[in-house]
């Protein structure tokens, strides 16, 4: 019998150890291949492990669990754990995917347990999610508007340099700090790049390698090698990024 692997995506410890243990008693034989602390590590792991399913916490820094869905669109089961009953919406109910209110109960679990064994019996083919998450993204902004980062500051010697938000191109990680490049200027806080990331609305703001978050609107093409290796080059910015395999999803041509 074809041994079923699962991966585990949330960025509390508690509630992730907690899953693991009931996921446990509820299915034994189940295989957990990776446990990942937030949204891009989630990417990598489903590119590196190509797991059945997926359980995605909703709210996670880098990547949402919804983006990280999207990414793995048609290929693995996702199942999103939430604490917002707001999320808990028909669509889960009626649709391909499922979800656990947190803090998650036994007999939830086995519900879902049940639809992904039956789903994996039959053989039905991991579903494409995009419609649903597109409407349940729109609902997850919508949510998250009012604690979104409007301005950034940063200390350079004696003077705090003020940028809007809206003239960032990029957020790269540099060592303890994080660099904020705009089209003229750039400084570095000391805030890590995953603190940010939590602040940004992730429409505008995509992730595109494990230490850079770049602004959508600022990318002006995406060249792809011999190799496959894609690098961003960007308006008003001579800079060239690389953007890692885990996100290369981002630039499929439409």
């Amino acid at each position: 019998m074809t041994e079923t692997t699962a991966l585990l995506a949330d960025d509390e410890d508690l509630p992730r150890a907690e899953l693991r243990r009931m996921l446990a008693a509820a299915w034994p034989e189940l295989r957990i291949v990776a446990e990942c602390e937030h949204g891009p590590a989630a990417v990598e792991a489903i590119e590196k492990f190509q797991p059945d399913i997926a359980f995605l916490d909703i709210r996670m820094p880098g990547l949402s669990g919804l983006d990280v869905a999207r990414a793995a669109s048609g290929r693995c089961h996702a199942v999103f754990t939430t604490a917002y009953d707001s999320y808990a919406i028909e669509a889960f109910d009626a649709g391909a995917v499922d979800y656990l209110l947190k803090p998650i109960v036994a007999e939830r679990l086995a519900q879902t347990v049940a639809r992904l064994r039956e789903r994996l019996a039959a053989r039905a083919a991991a579903p494409e999610l995009d419609a649903l998450l597109q409407r349940l993204g729109t609902q997850f902004a919508q949510r998250d508007a009012a604690t979104r980062l409007r301005w950034i500051s940063a200390s350079v010697g004696d003077t705090i340099k003020m940028f809007g938000i809206d003239e960032v191109l990029f957020f790269q990680s540099d060592e303890k700090y994080t660099r904020v490049v705009t089209a003229a200027d750039e400084a570095h806080v000391r805030k890590p790049l995953k603190e940010i990331a939590e602040g940004l609305d992730g429409e505008l703001f995509w992730q595109v390698h494990r230490g850079c978050i770049v602004r959508a609107s600022a990318i002006a093409r995406a060249h792809r090698d011999d190799l496959g290796r894609i690098t961003l080059q960007l308006r008003g910015h001579g800079e060239r990024l690389a953007v890692s395999q885990a996100y290369a999803w981002r630039f499929k041509p439409m």
